[in-house]
């Protein structure tokens, strides 16, 4: 019942925080901590309830995603390339040594102040939508979410902020963003999922639905909120938050309030 429970609060943590630029895995990471939340397959779980807020961009976006686009899904290939190459090389040494809550809180702060240097003043975009981009502008994006395999960073920040620096408008940046997350999701839960497949049992399921139903409904909601937002508001107060949070947990390890050491 306890890992049900968790589920459900982690599900819920992971889809709102997916596609705002704040990091989705850093929040589980901090969260899972405080909940002692540790069953076999811990870190795969965390990658696989992704998928339930994949498909809730899948779902939003279903007209274009099911209709012939030659153009979306060539510049989502090439967007996604640059980090599935990175994340096979480097993905076994981030995983052992930066999934831990101080390197996510140092990654939090560091992102935060990214953003406020990128989103500051007004910036003239070059491409205003996600029909204007070009291959190259693809490229670019998905280089930027290179970073986002260090956790803490965040994907969405890194596509969104990357994407805007290299001339995106910021919805433009914002929509690419999630529709780069359902390659992104699928493969990196997919390789999770295959690679831990020994630590699951039938007793498992039960929690995988859970965390996947609630990171579904509350990426679903964010979704629609934040294309809403995007187009009178910049990202600073995600900014503040990141900074804030990472100042926080810094704190709390350095006098000993909260035990951020489960393995």
């Amino acid at each position: 019942m306890k890992d049900l429970l968790d589920a459900l609060v982690l599900g819920i943590v992971e889809g709102l925080t997916e596609f705002l630029p704040i990091s989705s895995t850093g929040h589980l990471i901090l969260a899972g901590d405080l909940l002692e939340f540790a069953p076999p397959g811990r870190d795969a779980f965390y990658v696989a309830i992704q998928t339930g807020a994949m498909l809730a961009v899948v779902w939003e976006y279903r007209a274009r995603f099911f209709r012939v686009d030659p153009q979306l899904w060539r510049n989502l290939i090439v967007a996604f390339l640059p980090a599935a190459v990175f994340g096979l090389l480097a993905g076994g040494f981030i995983k052992a040594h930066l999934f831990k809550p101080v390197p996510v809180a140092l990654a939090f702060i560091v992102g935060g102040l990214i953003i406020l240097w990128v989103d500051r003043g007004q910036r003239h975009a070059r491409v205003e939508s996600t029909q204007a981009m070009t291959w190259l502008d693809a490229l670019k994006v998905g280089v930027a979410q290179c970073f986002a395999l260090i956790p803490g960073t965040s994907r969405s920040g890194a596509t969104i902020i990357g994407g805007m620096l290299f001339g995106l408008s910021r919805r433009a940046a914002t929509e690419f963003s999630f529709f780069l997350a359902v390659p992104t999701l699928i493969a990196a839960g997919a390789y999770d999922s295959w690679k831990n497949r020994g630590l699951f049992s039938e007793a498992d399921l039960g929690m995988w639905a859970v965390g996947l139903v609630m990171s579904f409904i509350s990426a679903f909601l964010v979704i629609r909120w934040l294309i809403r937002y995007v187009a009178t508001h910049d990202f600073r107060w995600f900014a503040w938050y990141r900074i804030a949070f990472g100042l926080v947990v810094l704190a709390t390890a350095y006098f000993g309030w909260v035990d951020w050491t489960l393995d």
